[in-house]
């Protein structure tokens, strides 16, 4: 198949930048642009002349890109023949999408997501269109979930502890699904959520009408006093929480203080929501099993630990509440489609290798992020036991000012108090060490920059 020349320029869009040499800015977009889909990988580029008349360079310059393209393995050139894009080995293993790689020039961290496994993604894909004709004769409607995948999912449960049966467990778009669907259903009016804790909930909750009231948490635990507190002010209402690895502090809540929220949700008729999203994402060097909070409803998600783009998640909970769940009007429209569903369940069917991938370089590159930060006075942070950022503490700037002063040195991050319900913790930053080690590199050095005295 060819890239047409009209075809090319649509994709790569604006790839000019400033102080970019125009080879490497054209090779990078056109990187960019495969790992996006916009440019089909296994296509034939443009001849040189062509390439260089529609985009309006020299040929030179095409030439310049192309052998960059070839040395990094973006494309195979052979002689009298055009350039055909593929994807280089590096870029399909990685676990960091192209925003957070700075491919386009900017490094992306306001979201710590991971890129998809391309190999293990593509060949799920291909066995889910194999047998996906008993599901697309039916009419799209899933209602609770698949039943292959709902059986995968309570299976794992069952395995780490905790007896599920499949019609425990109900499907939905995601995380943010099932805290909507939830949140319709038991409509509470009161949530107490950790300080803090991850920001999407937090909108969620608060289009509900809920008040929110909360619990702090730091990297190095749960404060009792105020878990006390926040469960006798939700009395009645919901809890969310995330004990493994929360994000974004990367805490893990103890064994003792599981129980003593369930004694809290029993006593004060608090319904708890346990978000493992981050389980999976356990980079100890000795990893232990992980305990629940008894009596808590479980939410989970393929988003961490295989591509936010499978939007997958589902809840585990009493036969009773599922199936209530399953009746509510909105349960069909926050479903994952069911062709979603057949992907899913191909990859959780054997995630360990992805999972085991992902630990590694993760563990890896947790450890040189926080290599390159440790001994600054300047800020200071725990080294998470798992998850995907670091929590940084500054210890005299605002993180609004750095977050500002980053953008103008090419890096976008988070600052505290969009992760606080309370809008508190102006002195955090939230620091994903998903990106690759020389990515790493850039980030620490734009931090650095960015927390000079004086203005950019």
């Amino acid at each position: 198949m060819h890239i047409a020349d009209n075809q090319l320029v649509t994709a790569l869009g604006e790839w000019r930048r400033p102080g970019v040499a125009l080879a490497r800015a054209l090779a990078d977009a056109v990187g960019v642009a495969a790992l996006d889909g916009r440019l089909r990988v296994g296509s034939r580029l443009p001849a040189e002349r062509r390439a260089a008349a529609a985009l309006g360079v020299s040929r030179g310059t095409v030439i310049a890109a192309l052998r960059i393209l070839r040395d990094e393995g973006w494309v195979d050139t052979r002689h009298g023949s055009a350039s055909t894009l593929r994807l280089p080995r590096e870029a399909a293993a990685r676990i960091a999408p192209s925003s957070a790689v700075g491919a386009a020039g900017i490094i992306d961290l306001r979201r710590a997501v991971p890129a998809a496994p391309h190999t293990a993604y593509q060949q799920a894909l291909l066995r889910a269109a194999e047998r996906s004709g008993p599901v697309l004769a039916e009419t799209g409607e899933t209602g609770p979930g698949l039943a292959e995948l709902r059986s995968l999912i309570a299976d794992r449960c069952t395995a780490e502890g905790l007896a599920t049966r499949p019609e425990q467990i109900l499907i939905t778009s995601g995380t943010r699904a099932a805290l909507a669907l939830l949140s319709a259903h038991l409509r509470p009016r009161v949530v107490a959520v950790e300080i803090p804790t991850y920001s999407d909930p937090l909108a969620a909750f608060r289009t509900t009408g809920a008040r929110l009231v909360g619990c702090r948490v730091a990297p190095d635990g749960w404060d009792p006093d105020q878990i006390h507190e926040a469960f006798r002010a939700a009395a009645g209402g919901l809890a969310y929480l995330v004990p493994d690895f929360q994000n974004p502090t990367g805490a893990l809540m103890p064994g003792a203080v599981r129980k003593t929220v369930a004694r809290l949700a029993e006593r004060h008729r608090v319904t708890v929501v346990a978000d493992e999203t981050m389980r999976d994402l356990d980079l100890r060097e000795t990893p232990a099993p992980l305990q629940r909070i008894p009596g808590s409803i479980v939410i989970g998600s393929a988003a961490k630990t295989i591509w936010g783009g499978l939007r997958v998640g589902w809840i585990r909970g009493t036969a009773a509440l599922i199936g209530e769940l399953a009746r509510h009007p909105l349960c069909e429209p926050l479903s994952a489609a069911p062709t979603q569903q057949l992907v899913a369940a191909e990859l959780l069917r054997d995630l360990e290798p992805v999972l085991r991938h992902r630990r590694v370089v993760l563990q890896r590159q947790r450890d040189h992020l926080s290599g390159l930060l440790a001994g600054d006075d300047r800020w200071e942070f725990t080294v998470p036991p798992g998850g995907l950022a670091l929590w940084l503490r500054l210890s005299t700037m605002r993180a609004d000012t750095v977050a500002t002063r980053a953008r103008a040195y090419g890096l976008e991050i988070s600052p505290g108090p969009s992760f606080a319900a309370d809008a508190t913790h102006a002195h955090h930053l939230r620091l994903p060490f998903t990106p690759p080690i020389a990515t790493l590199d850039r980030v620490a050095a734009a931090l650095d920059r960015a927390c000079n005295d004086q203005d950019p």
